[in-house]
């Protein structure tokens, strides 16, 4: 059996390095081999932490029957989404065309020049709730493809052409404005769920993008409500079993509305986009609870997701060893009364049975809990509950942990290093600064090559061969620019730059419409294009994001223009789609805003005065503010030319669409300045 899934710096295609299924990674190597022995190609696309994934790999992929048919009548390509974005967007919108549903692991037939023509999702080994099994479908898509190849190939090219079809117009190149902020803030009201926070039914998804843009709103135009759904939203999630209670770090989203039971598995991208919001809650508010989710959630990263070069690692799966030698969902989070008592002897086991909310019944399966913070009256002792927690905590971390994907995601990283430099910032924890910066270190000493063109992975110290996308190019330059506001490091914002002339230059055609890959990537059926949040932002509407402070920081008008361009999308989709364009939502906040340009000139980079001014404008709650921090003279930054101290001392100018206020060496006065709404 070759092994072509040996050297991949993907842990998901090495999980399926031992099949019997003579799998190749995606490459044209492939679809050349599928040419030459006249067959048609089999997709299966998936990721590391997909419990569905796992099942179907031991049901069907290490059946030695099933992989001898697959062998014999088809060339199989397994490709890891996370890694390829490009690959698993275009043929997830065909699977969802087709099928009015997706989800992973993706299940695509198609012929040896890419053409999907038969799609589905996971298949069991039996046929069993009116799905066929996946012999079955192997058997029908052989038999079509030897007997009816006309009919298969017609179809397969309709398809094609009807995505071809699907370009979306994105009409105006105007940024929204008040009244479409006002509708999008409207229409997300109606789709709140008062009683338990978040949007929508099960399953319920942290909204975090949806946060940024209400905290922002609030900030801007004081709009109560939308403060109150972002801090009650977050109030909930944290109180629920989609958060961690005993080790930080929250689920990828909640199978029921109530945030109950979540489904377990911890990913990068989540952890980071939410300690931001928390940070960011804690800024506008002062929450006790805003300051600890923040704080744990980071701690969560730094001590779980690190790898040995200093980037952070992918994800945590769901499935755990169960102490009995069986693979189970969330064996590692859950606990019964009797566990409890176990570690922790009665009295104190009933105490956390009644802090954690562990019932007899269980909220989880076999009687089993996930541990919550229900709202209940009476006080607790914080000592008794501190000590109970460090029990728990270090009678869990003896239980088989979940497997890691340690694959370094360039833009999952940038939202990490954007929210460890924040969060360090806000709570004077340097150490969260110097992860996120050797984070970033990492970042361009592995993914970036000469010309600034960044790789999507590394692996143990190793650049995958993938091209970045979009979302890393954007994602990467909103870290740099957030590290070079808390360090007042200037490289950062230069590298930042670096990035962002990619997106100007290679991701953006002459309307102002953004793509996904880059115009020299590799050609799949459809170049993708996709303006919508999904479990990240868009690379669309994170670009748009980036470049509005590139350009704030610099005066740069092609970025500046860029940003209001790539915004166009907001104002079609906002009013429309709300929960669905968060970030580009947030974007728009900041563009309403000015943003507004600080700069905080010292005239020594430890001098106390002026590090306590640089801290009030990183505190700034206005909308996507910069902020530069240097010495008299320096040119770290754009923003601090021609900027002296004020009677010697340390100095704060705030400036707004062309126009500054009087410099301040008063950090009141400075914060009163960025917590002031200004109504454009």
């Amino acid at each position: 059996m070759s092994n072509r899934l040996a050297q991949a710096t993907s842990p998901y295609l090495l999980q399926h390095a031992d099949n019997p299924v003579d799998w190749w990674p995606w490459a044209a190597d492939a679809f050349e081999e599928a040419r030459r022995r006249d067959v048609p190609v089999f997709l299966s696309v998936g990721y590391s932490a997909c419990h569905w994934c796992h099942v179907m790999a031991h049901e069907s992929f290490e059946d030695g029957p099933t992989a001898e048919f697959l062998n014999s009548h088809f060339v199989s390509v397994k490709v890891d989404r996370e890694e390829r974005p490009d690959v698993d967007a275009v043929y997830m919108e065909a699977v969802q065309a087709a099928t009015g549903q997706g989800g992973w692991p993706m299940s695509v037939f198609m012929t040896p020049d890419g053409q999907p023509f038969y799609f589905g999702t996971y298949y069991p080994p039996e046929p069993r709730h009116g799905m066929p099994s996946f012999r079955q479908v192997l058997q029908g898509v052989h038999q079509a493809w030897a007997e009816r190849r006309d009919e298969v190939t017609e179809v397969a090219g309709k398809i094609v052409r009807d995505l071809a079809g699907r370009e979306i117009s994105y009409g105006d190149a105007r940024p929204p404005g008040e009244a479409e902020l006002g509708q999008a803030l409207l229409g997300l009201t109606r789709e709140y769920d008062p009683q338990r926070g978040g949007f929508g039914g099960a399953p319920k998804f942290p909204p975090s993008m949806v946060i940024e843009f209400l905290l922002r709103h609030h900030a801007r135009t004081g709009a109560d409500g939308a403060l109150e759904m972002a801090r009650d939203t977050c109030e909930r999630m944290a109180r629920g079993g989609i958060y961690d209670q005993l080790g930080g770090g929250f689920a990828r989203y909640s199978v029921d509305r109530e945030w109950v039971v979540p489904h377990f598995e911890k990913m990068l991208y989540d952890n980071a986009l939410l300690c931001r919001v928390y940070a960011h809650l804690w800024r506008a508010t002062g929450s006790d609870l805003a300051r600890r989710v923040a704080l744990e959630t980071a701690d969560f990263m730094v001590r779980e997701l690190r790898t040995a070069e200093g980037g952070f690692a992918s994800a945590l799966d769901a499935d755990s060893d169960d102490g009995m030698g069986k693979h189970v969902e969330g064996a590692y989070y859950v606990w019964t009364p009797a566990q409890l008592t176990e570690v922790l002897g009665a009295d104190d086991a009933a105490l956390a049975a009644q802090y954690f909310g562990v019932t007899v019944e269980g909220t989880f399966e076999h009687g089993s809990s996930v541990l919550q913070l229900p709202q209940q009256e009476g006080v607790f002792d914080a000592d008794r509950i501190a000590s109970v927690k460090a029990r728990l905590l270090a009678a869990r971390d003896g239980r088989p942990a979940p497997g890691r994907d340690d694959k370094v995601v360039a833009a999952w990283n940038g939202l990490a290093i954007a929210a460890l430099a924040e969060t360090g910032a806000y709570f004077e924890r340097p150490d969260l600064v110097e992860a996120a910066v050797a984070a970033a270190d990492l970042l361009v000493r592995l993914h970036l090559d000469e010309q600034a063109r960044l790789f999507r992975t590394s692996k143990d110290g190793r650049a995958g061969a993938h091209a970045g996308v979009l979302e890393d190019y954007a994602d990467v330059a909103e870290g740099f620019l957030a590290l070079a506001s808390v360090t007042g490091e200037g490289v950062w914002l230069d590298f930042a730059g670096l990035l962002l002339d990619h997106v100007l230059t290679r991701f953006t055609d002459d309307s102002g419409s953004l793509y996904d890959t880059a115009s020299d990537a590799e050609r799949l059926i459809r170049r993708p294009q996709d303006p919508t949040d999904n479990a990240t932002p868009s690379g669309w509407t994170a670009a748009a994001g980036a470049l509005l402070s590139y350009a704030a920081h610099t005066g740069s008008e092609p970025h500046r223009t860029a940003a209001e361009h790539a915004l166009g999308v907001v104002k079609a989709l906002g009013p429309r789609v709300p929960r669905f364009v968060g970030w580009g939502l947030a974007a728009a906040e900041a563009l309403l805003d000015g943003p507004r340009e600080v700069a905080v000139v010292a005239p020594a980079l430890d001098d106390d005065a002026a590090k306590g001014l640089h801290r009030t404008a990183l505190l700034g709650t206005v909308p996507g503010a910069v902020v530069a921090f240097g010495v008299e003279g320096s040119d770290e930054f754009p923003l601090l030319a021609d900027r002296p101290l004020v009677g010697g001392a340390p100095a704060a100018y705030v400036c707004r669409n062309f126009t500054c206020d009087a410099p301040t060496t008063d950090p009141e006065r400075l914060r009163a300045a960025l917590r002031t709404a200004l109504n454009s």
